[in-house]
């Protein structure tokens, strides 16, 4: 088989960029940050139990594959003769059959975990294939569950119930408390750490709060690689609540709630769209949610306004705005070093007058 196909920092073009999520909100960030660098790695949930991931998952014990094919295509090349395969990994049988509902992309990566023995050498296996210049990788090489702590379940709205499973999370009717995972303080995938280690920005978000954004500061070798990494952290909010698993909440409540799972968490920015929160004393509220982090609230239109689009972001406005956010990174990382030069200088000086 080929080596992976990512690349070192000496012949990559563009900053280091990891993305982390999963499901359609890391689909758009993918397809914003792919138009800044060809340094790109996802860093991809690994708790889906629905659908067909669930069903390979409890038949053949393998981590869910469909987060991590979605990830796949949305960095698959442009070229003409591998849409077709992006088209065709996408692709969902039809029917009632025994293969009804599960996309071609999930048994290929299922398949080529079982014949490499390693759910990371698949990925970019299937990277190689979609001739994908970045990389794939699950935040775990394991599969994980999501338990939540769930109110308004009992007639006592005080009460929580336990629930279990992303599935009953993202669909449960109360409102949910907080997260965990199972088994807890699982272990990350090495490689993921790695490239958040050598990162240049990493964005977490958007996609649902508590089973795809929250479950990657519960795994504590990512949050300890996160709170030592030089990049610049940018998180992006969702542009609505989430029927079930955030029902309700505004977007300073989001933050609270991710507050509340990893307390020391730092980010240096926060993308919000602008139409998503009126200016006035909500915009302040956030604010102060957002100094829990020592962020900054970047105000933007990044939302998809074409018809039939609901609630997504718009992959070329999103880019936009990490392109100024990694720019004045880099401007005040010159800045700083500038500073830093100046002091040593001054520094030597006064020790030669002295």
């Amino acid at each position: 088989m080929s080596e992976p196909t990512h690349r070192s920092r000496e012949t990559t073009e563009g900053p280091a960029i990891v993305a982390l999520g999963g499901g359609h909100g890391l689909f758009a960030t993918l397809q914003a940050v792919r138009r800044l660098t060809v340094d790109v790695t996802a860093v991809v949930t690994v708790a889906d139990d629905g659908g067909s991931s669930g069903r390979l998952r409890a038949e053949l014990g393998v981590i869910p594959p469909g987060d991590l094919r979605m990830a796949l295509a949305a960095l698959a090349s442009d070229e003409p003769e591998i849409v077709d395969w992006t088209r065709t990994i996408q692709h969902r049988f039809g029917g009632v059959g025994a293969l009804a509902g599960h996309s071609v992309g999930n048994l290929i990566l299922a398949g080529l975990t079982e014949v490499l023995g390693d759910p990371v050498v698949a990925l970019d296996e299937m990277a190689r294939l979609l001739r994908i210049r970045g990389r794939v990788l699950p935040m775990s090489p394991i599969a994980l569950e999501i338990e939540a702590d769930v109110q308004g379940l009992e007639e006592d709205p005080r009460v929580s119930r336990c629930i279990r499973g992303q599935v009953a999370v993202a669909t449960t009717p109360g409102k949910v408390r907080r997260v965990r995972l199972l088994p807890s303080n699982p272990p990350a995938c090495p490689d993921a750490v790695t490239a958040i280690d050598r990162a240049d920005l990493v964005v977490l978000g958007p996609g649902s709060w508590f089973s795809s954004v929250i479950p990657h500061v519960l795994v504590p070798e990512l949050v300890e690689s996160l709170s030592s990494t030089n990049a610049r952290k940018v998180l992006v909010l969702n542009l609505a609540p989430e029927p079930g698993e955030t029902a309700g909440f505004s977007a300073e409540r989001h933050l609270h709630v991710l507050s509340q799972h990893v307390p020391d968490f730092r980010v240096d920015y926060v993308v919000v769209d602008s139409a998503s929160v009126p200016a006035g004393r909500e915009r302040e509220h956030l604010q102060r949610a957002a100094d829990q982090f020592s962020a900054e609230v970047r105000y933007a239109d990044v939302a998809d306004t074409s018809p039939g689009a609901a609630h997504v972001h718009d992959p070329a406005k999103l880019a936009d705005v990490l392109a100024e956010l990694s720019s004045s990174a880099a401007v005040g990382d010159s800045t700083q070093s500038s500073l830093q030069e100046q002091q040593s200088e001054e520094q030597r000086e006064n020790a030669s007058w002295q």
